[in-house]
């Protein structure tokens, strides 16, 4: 509908007709039956005019005013409101000329419970976009005399003062209309006398009213009396004396038509996101308990996704610095363990290590960095009155950078003190732990299987991997292993490093011709014959492994979030259904369906939000506490905390959409009518 801005109000055409209906007919389908509520209902309603509709129950006169009243449209027939045809306008333009032209006073009254007075009243001014003319609220509020319950709630209220409030809701837009559905059915009889008196003086000012009753007393105030039955009129009286002289009392006919431009031009001020917030917050703190199950979902989701993320993170941390530990590029060659018969055979049963292989291998200088032999065995550790057994490796020079073993205390042997078979020694924290405890061990003598040597350094600590203490160790110069402590005359095993981590496959390959060139072994025979094992392999499937931990930690705590996700959901249906009745009501003044939904979805990512913020600060709290409490490593990243913050906000949104357009979708007048 194309709408042009109309003249000023002085050039604006006048009329006396308020409400005219032509022909209207409504019929409603209670399953199978269909009954018809109205049945060619004509009628007109001049501006200012006091009008009272009376008739059985079944006789139609509720659904006539829900239709006058906009709540409801005809299936057939003509509606002219202050002249405009509303029967065109969508579901949004009835919405926005309902809040502006319409005021209704229900029996229910309809309050918001844990809302204010004031709070009530406000509602119409917040869907026009009026929320800052609070001072005009206070007003109405006074005009009905409750100045001294403004700030009380509805069940601190007689039911004469909460039908006072909803009158003065009525007319906090300045409607021209008032509709009233037996305002005084739920009152005494000195509440319904002071209800009409506030009536009757609200049309004295101008305000056309029209009331349904099925009390004569009650009809008696009004000026004309119309009786319904079946859907039709059956008489249309005016009551001499009654009612007030309408002389004088018009409307602009361009009224409607200024509304919706109005709202087309401004769609409201920048506050509305600010008043849905508020609708929100304050729908959240009249149910508190059903908020607090709901973010209390979301909370545990969040946090255990930021705890099982970092107790992945924590445990590949210590995998990558227990693997550091073994050196980077590294490649470990053994002798074999061929096989006879189908039998394996002793390792090193018919290719045996020594120094010329490390020579001949170490010639290709451009690849192998480092290299060094390695001999091991069980050794007897005393010094003083105190002995322990522990694992002794006789190693090269090279070892230091091989396998990160830079003393941390003290330095390590020299290429001089591997050539002369030195007795020196450098001892694990585990081994200076049991002999020395806190005494400084460097340059102490200690005696290892009867034979003194002499502390040189202590090795950095490197952890456990398994049952396996790599702590608990000893290293002495290979050859002072070999000839003097284990009567070894072949290397055990030999380390080798790569110059760059590209470079490893090359060096195995490398390493496996040398030693098939120097022990004389056919190609076929060197799987057997020995074992080069790349560390490259060993790190990355770790890695992997722990990646593949960390990913189902993290999808585990995230069906925790879906959980909290449906949660939502279910509690925000629900809240659909237990506020069935205040969504009629919101409707009823002007809240059209898309600030039901935008409303209900806010509530729903509020919680979320809430939910993702304290879990947030629970899965770092859980994180922490299990550092202090376990020792385990975490690692706390901003990439779980931004995941399960967007998941949180995902989740608000996704599972609450359904719940908010259910609400949205509901019919104004079964929401009101909602037991």
């Amino acid at each position: 509908m194309e709408l042009r801005r109309c003249g000023p109000v002085a050039d604006a055409p006048v009329t006396k007709k308020m409400i005219e209906v032509k022909d209207l007919y409504k019929t409603y389908t209670m399953g199978k039956v269909k009954v018809e509520a109205l049945a060619g209902v004509s009628l007109k309603i001049a501006a200012g005019e006091f009008v009272a509709i009376m008739g059985a129950s079944g006789s139609g006169k509720s659904t006539l005013m829900h239709v006058l009243g906009l709540l409801d449209r005809p299936d057939k027939g003509e509606y002219y409101l202050s002249g405009f045809d509303v029967t065109k306008l969508s579901d949004r333009e009835l919405a926005l000329v309902r809040n502006r032209m319409v005021g209704f006073v229900f029996q229910q009254f309809h309050l918001l419970p844990r809302v204010t007075a004031l709070g009530n009243v406000e509602l119409p001014l917040i869907y026009a976009g009026k929320r800052n003319m609070q001072d005009k609220a206070k007003e109405k509020i006074r005009e009905v005399g409750l100045e001294d319950r403004m700030f009380h709630q509805p069940n601190e209220m007689s039911g004469g003062q909460q039908q006072r409030v909803a009158i003065a809701r009525s007319l906090v837009n300045e409607p021209p209309v008032i509709f009233a559905d037996e305002p005084t059915g739920n009152l005494d009889s000195k509440s319904k006398e002071e209800i009409m008196q506030i009536i009757t003086e609200l049309n004295r000012k101008g305000k056309t009213v029209v009331i349904v009753t099925h009390e004569n007393e009650i009809a008696s105030h009004a000026r004309r009396i119309i009786q319904m039955r079946d859907g039709r009129i059956i008489s249309d009286k005016t009551v001499s004396g009654a009612g007030t002289n309408l002389t004088g009392t018009v409307v602009r006919e361009d009224l409607i038509k200024n509304i919706l431009i109005e709202s087309t031009s401004a769609l409201k001020s920048g506050l509305e996101f600010l008043d849905y917030m508020r609708q929100a917050i304050f729908a959240m703190l009249a149910h508190k308990m059903r908020a607090f199950l709901s973010i209390l979902g979301i909370l545990i989701g969040v946090a255990a996704v930021i705890a099982m993320v970092a107790l992945g993170g924590g445990a590949q941390k210590s995998i990558e610095q227990q693997l550091s530990s073994l050196g980077s590029n590294l490649l470990m060659i053994r002798p074999g363990s061929p096989k006879v018969g189908g039998i394996a055979m002793e390792t090193g049963s018919t290719t045996r290590l020594t120094f010329q292989d490390i020579t001949a291998i170490a010639k290709d200088s451009e690849i192998i960095k480092y290299i060094s032999p390695s001999v091991s065995g069980r050794a007897q550790i005393v010094y003083a009155n105190k002995n322990w057994n522990t694992q002794l490796e006789g190693v090269g020079t090279d070892y230091e950078q091989l396998r990160v073993s830079t003393p941390t205390i003290g330095r390590f042997f020299t290429e001089q003190e591997v050539k002369m078979r030195n007795k020196v020694a450098l001892l694990g924290t585990t081994v200076v732990k049991e002999l020395f405890g806190d005494t400084d061990p460097i340059g102490q003598t200690i005696r290892i299987n009867q034979i003194n040597f002499r502390v040189l350094g202590i090795l950095p600590p490197k952890g456990a991997t398994g049952f396996h203490d790599q702590d608990d160790t000893i290293l002495v110069p290979v050859t002072t292993a070999m000839y003097r402590l284990l009567g070894k005359q072949y290397i055990d095993q030999i380390y080798a490093e790569a110059r760059r981590p590209d470079q490893v496959d090359a060096a195995q390959e490398m390493i496996k011709q040398v030693l098939v060139k120097q022990h004389h072994i056919l190609p076929k025979d060197a799987e057997d014959s020995f074992q080069i094992r790349n560390m490259a392999d060993i790190k990355s499937a770790l890695e992997s492994s722990t990646k593949t931990m960390s990913v189902l930690l993290g999808c585990i705590a995230a069906i925790s979030l879906l959980v909290g996700g449906i949660g939502i959901m279910n509690i925000m249906l629900v809240s659909v259904t237990e506020r069935t009745r205040e969504i009629g009501l919101r409707k009823a003044i002007g809240a059209s369906n898309k600030d039901i939904m935008v409303q209900f979805l806010i509530e729903a990512i509020l919680m979320a939000f809430i939910g993702g913020i304290a879990g947030i600060i629970l899965g770092i709290g859980i994180s922490v506490l299990i550092t202090l409490f376990s020792g385990w490593t975490v690692v706390i990243s901003p990439y779980p905390i931004i995941m399960a913050t967007t998941f949180s906000l995902a989740v608000g949104i996704i599972f609450g959409l359904w719940p908010a357009r259910k609400a949205a979708g509901l019919d104004p007048i079964e929401a009101l009518r909602y037991e």
